[in-house]
């Protein structure tokens, strides 16, 4: 799973922590809901969007945009693409923020000028590699994402222990460890699951968590294409890696 789409996960089941990130902490998460919103006849989808629910259209929205590689055109597409579904839909917000989370700086395209109005009052950049060590959880995650491997367990580490001592809702906490397993399994695709149990120094098994799950469902897709040139049938290759047979045709159907 690659990282851009580690960290929409981040913003959808933990917007509390984005809210930190960004600098407004007080922001009721409740109020949002993260969607990725296709916009008709224009061939893209807005890769991020945290809406207000009913009743709240006095808060703005963000357009949150996760960009690990470098685009000369990235802007120019960012912005178009809001105003595309500001024309199409219509949002009664009245305010509006474009969040673009770069792992580090040298990844970025600075704005054209003539973008100057929507950069002063719009755009909030976060460079996860230039994010101050305050001690914060937020932080620390955030961080997570381009600490280098060899120092990647013990700041997993700490996140873990730390929380398990700030957060007394056991619903909430489990998000959080489950997330920090999550981007670690993501940074070492190649360990087993006891490796990063050990790495982590954790006493569950990693193998139940909802996000290892998905990542080996994710590999077992990537082979499919190979067994199918290698003459298996759908129920053959469905059976063989334990899926459901639609989720194979499913595949197979987006691979023609």
């Amino acid at each position: 799973m690659k990282t851009d789409k580690l960290f929409y996960n981040l913003v959808k089941q933990l917007p509390e922590i984005f809210f930190q990130l960004i600098g407004k902490p007080d922001t009721d998460p409740n109020i949002y809901t993260f969607i990725a919103q296709a916009v008709k006849e224009q061939s893209f989808n807005l890769d991020g969007l945290l809406s207000t629910i009913t009743g709240h259209d006095t808060e703005p929205l963000y357009f949150v945009e996760a960009q690990g590689y470098k685009d000369e055109k990235f802007y120019e597409r960012f912005f178009g693409q809001i105003f595309v579904y500001f024309g199409q839909y219509s949002p009664s917000n009245t305010k509006w923020y474009a969040i673009v989370i770069y792992d580090r700086k040298s990844r970025e395209t600075p704005p054209h000028p003539r973008y100057q109005t929507l950069v002063d009052n719009h755009l909030h950049r976060i460079y996860l590699n230039e994010l101050p060590d305050d001690g914060s959880l937020a932080t620390g995650i955030a961080k997570l994402f381009v600490e280098s491997p060899k120092k990647t367990a013990t700041l997993a580490q700490r996140l873990i222990a730390q929380a398990k001592e700030e957060i007394s809702d056991e619903t909430n906490q489990n998000k959080v460890l489950e997330f920090i397993q999550s981007v670690v399994v993501n940074k070492f695709p190649n360990v087993s699951p006891e490796g990063i149990k050990a790495m982590l120094d954790l006493t569950d098994d990693i193998e139940n968590t909802a996000y290892y799950k998905s990542i080996m469902k994710e590999t077992k897709f990537k082979v499919i294409p190979t067994l199918l040139r290698k003459g298996c049938s759908v129920e053959e290759i469905a059976k063989d890696l334990e899926l459901d047979v639609e989720e194979v045709r499913k595949v197979v159907n987006q691979d023609k």
